[in-house]
C-alpha cells in the first residue's frame, strides 16, 4: 500500500486572489512542479509611476529544479501579461494553445526573447506529461478565441482548472464549450475544482458573443452618415471581427489603431482566427480619403487608459485622428473596478467636442455567471472547490454558491496567495505558506520600485519637495555659504517670498546653534533642518513637504 504522503497534491496559488489579475498557481506533486498562466495586473491608483504589477515568483526560484513547465488557459494579459519578466528567471517550456502562444510569442519578439524559450502549441484535446502531473486541454468558451480548462491528472486525483471562462452555445468563433468532456471527467471522479470567480455576483447566464454583433449591426443601420469609431479590448479577437462584419456589410473601410489592436490583429491574421475582406483594412494616415459615412476605425482606449489611443483622441492629441460633430464613438467594454473614472472622463471629452458616444448593450462578458458556474460544478461534482479569480468579496460569494449545490462546507477553500492547500481523497487541509508578493515594473526596472518609493512618491505629489543646500568649512565647521532653499510643487515662490525668507532663517538659527555647540556631525545637521524646518511648515500651512537637506563641504 502506498504512503499517504505520496497522495497528496499540493495547490499553491501565488496569484489571483483577492483581486482581479496577476493569476498564476502552481500545483506540485512530490518533486513535480506545473504552473499555471503568469499574470500581470495593472497599478492601483496609489502606485505612482508604476506601469505593471507582476507575480513574486521566489517559490519557483527556490525550486526551480522540480518546475517542469507553464501551462496557459487563455491569452488576456493578467494570464500572460507577466512571461516577458519572469521567464528570464524561471526559463521553463510553456505549453499553450494556437492563438495564445502567438501572442506570447509577439510579447517575447518585443523582448528579444524568442530564442530563449522552448515554446509547444497544444491542441483541444491533447494531453501533456509534465512530470508527475498528465495535463489536459479542454476546449472552452471566453471573450478570446482558443481558451481552455485544464483537466490536470494526478495520482492524488484529477483536478479541473476552468480558467476565464462562460459557456457559450453560439461562439463567433469555434466550437462551443466542451460541456461532454466535463461530464466524462465528472462521471470518473474530480478531486477539485479551481473555478473563475469573476462573475459570481451575477445571477443567471451571461450573454452569448454574437448578440453584440446584432447590437453592432443595428447602430450601423441607426447611423448611416457618420464615422463610426468603436473602442473594445485588443484580445477579443471575436469582437473584433464582429466590428469588421458589419463595417463590411455596411460598405465601409476599417482603420485600425493602437499598438495592441494592431499586434492581436496580424497574429490573429496569421492563424485564419480573424477573417478580413481583401482591400478592407486602411492605413490610418488614409482615412481623409474617404468620405465619413465609408469609414470605421477600430481603437484601444477602452478602459480610459490615459496613453491608448481613444483617450488622446478625445483629448485632441492624437496624431491622425480628430474627433469632429456627428462622429459615433461606440464604446465596447465594461469598466474594470478602479477606471470608471477615467472611462467617464473620456466619454465627457469626446461629447463635449459633439461626438454621440454610446456605451450601452454593446458589451457582453467572457465570464460564466451563477447559472453557468452551478452548472460546471453539477456535471464535476468535485470533492473539493477551491474559488479563483476574484476579489476577496467574489471567493466568498463563491463560497456561498458552492454550498447551496450541496458540497460540504470544509470542503471549500477560500485560499490567499502564497497559502499552501493539500488534497488527497482522504481530506484537504492549509499546512503553511511560500514566499509569495507582487513586484512592480517601472520602466526597464523590475521590482527596484518598493514601498518606501511609493511612499516617497506618494509624499511628492501630495505635498511637494523643498531642498535646503548649505555649505560647511570641512575643518573648523563654519557656515560659509546658504542655506538656500529651493522648492518643487510646495508653492509658487515667487507669491510666497516672504514664508521662504521666513523659512530660511528659521534654518539658519537651527545649524547656527547646532554648531555653536560644537554638534557638526552631518547627520545630527540635516536631521536638526527636517526638524526645525517641518516643524516651522507645519505652523504657518499644514503641511508636510519632504525636506531633503544637502550639505556641501569645502577645504
Amino acid at each position: 500500500m502506498r504512503k499517504k504522503e505520496y497522495e497528496t497534491v499540493k495547490i499553491i496559488p501565488l496569484g489571483g486572489l483577492e483581486q482581479i489579475g496577476m493569476n498564476m498557481t502552481a500545483f506540485m506533486y512530490e518533486d513535480s512542479i506545473i504552473v499555471v498562466d503568469c499574470g500581470l495586473s495593472f497599478p492601483d491608483d496609489d502606485m505612482l509611476g508604476v506601469d505593471l504589477v507582476i507575480p513574486d515568483v521566489t517559490f519557483l526560484k527556490d525550486n526551480i529544479d522540480k518546475v517542469k513547465g507553464f501551462v496557459v488557459t487563455h491569452g488576456h494579459e493578467d494570464h500572460i501579461g507577466a512571461f516577458p519578466y519572469v521567464i528570464k528567471d524561471v526559463n521553463k517550456p510553456i505549453y499553450a494553445t494556437k492563438l495564445t502562444m502567438g501572442i506570447i510569442e509577439t510579447k517575447f519578439r518585443e523582448h528579444n526573447l524568442l530564442n530563449n524559450t522552448k515554446r509547444k502549441v497544444v491542441t483541444y484535446g491533447q494531453s501533456i506529461i509534465l512530470g508527475k502531473f498528465r495535463v489536459e486541454f479542454i476546449r472552452t468558451n471566453h471573450s478570446i478565441a482558443d481558451s481552455c480548462a485544464l483537466a490536470i491528472h494526478t495520482p492524488a486525483g484529477v483536478i479541473v482548472h476552468t480558467g476565464d471562462f462562460k459557456v457559450d452555445y453560439t461562439p463567433v468563433f469555434g466550437e462551443p464549450i466542451d460541456l461532454q468532456r466535463f461530464g466524462e471527467l465528472g462521471k470518473k471522479g474530480v478531486l477539485a475544482v479551481l473555478c473563475d470567480s469573476t462573475n459570481v455576483m451575477r445571477p443567471g447566464y451571461t450573454m452569448s458573443e454574437k448578440t453584440v454583433g446584432k447590437t453592432f449591426e443595428t447602430i450601423f443601420d441607426d447611423n448611416p452618415k457618420s464615422r463610426i469609431i468603436v473602442a473594445t479590448f485588443a484580445s477579443n479577437v471575436d469582437r473584433v471581427q464582429q466590428i469588421i462584419n458589419a463595417a463590411v456589410s455596411h460598405n465601409r473601410k476599417v482603420a485600425v489603431e493602437g499598438r495592441s489592436m494592431i499586434n492581436i490583429i496580424n497574429v490573429a491574421s496569421d492563424i485564419d482566427y480573424i477573417h478580413i475582406p481583401e482591400g478592407t483594412l486602411i492605413d490610418t494616415e488614409e482615412i481623409k480619403k474617404y468620405p465619413d459615412d465609408q469609414v470605421t476605425i477600430i481603437t484601444t482606449g477602452s478602459q480610459g487608459e490615459s496613453m491608448a489611443a481613444l483617450s488622446r483622441m478625445a483629448a485632441s492629441i492624437h496624431k491622425k485622428v480628430t474627433i469632429k460633430p456627428g462622429d459615433v464613438i461606440i464604446v465596447s467594454a465594461t469598466p474594470i473596478p478602479g477606471n470608471e473614472k477615467s472611462v467617464a472622463r473620456v466619454i465627457n471629452e469626446l461629447s463635449m467636442k459633439g461626438a454621440k458616444v454610446i456605451f450601452q448593450d454593446t458589451h457582453v462578458s467572457g465570464h460564466a455567471s451563477q447559472e453557468e458556474i452551478k452548472l460546471i460544478y453539477s456535471i464535476l461534482k468535485p470533492q473539493y472547490a477551491v474559488p479563483v479569480h476574484g476579489e476577496y468579496r467574489h471567493l466568498v460569494k463563491h463560497a456561498e454558491l458552492c454550498e447551496s449545490l450541496g458540497i460540504d462546507k470544509d470542503n471549500i477553500f477560500i485560499l490567499s496567495s502564497g497559502d499552501v492547500l493539500e488534497l488527497s481523497p482522504e481530506k484537504g487541509e492549509k499546512t503553511g505558506t511560500v514566499h509569495n508578493g507582487s513586484l512592480m515594473v517601472d520602466g526597464l526596472g523590475v521590482g527596484d520600485v518598493g514601498n518606501i518609493v511609493l511612499r516617497d512618491r506618494q509624499t511628492l505629489a501630495e505635498n511637494g519637495i523643498i531642498i535646503v543646500v548649505l555649505t560647511l568649512d570641512k575643518y573648523n565647521g563654519q557656515l560659509l555659504a546658504g542655506p538656500d532653499i529651493v522648492t518643487r510643487g510646495f508653492v509658487y515662490v515667487r507669491e510666497s517670498e516672504m514664508l521662504i525668507d521666513d523659512a530660511t532663517t528659521v534654518v539658519y538659527d537651527a545649524v547656527l546653534n547646532c554648531l555653536d555647540n560644537k554638534n557638526c556631525d552631518w547627520a545630527k545637521i540635516k536631521g536638526v533642518i527636517k526638524d526645525s524646518l517641518g516643524d516651522y511648515i507645519w505652523k504657518k500651512m499644514k503641511r508636510t513637504p519632504m525636506i531633503l537637506p544637502i550639505i556641501m563641504e569645502v577645504d
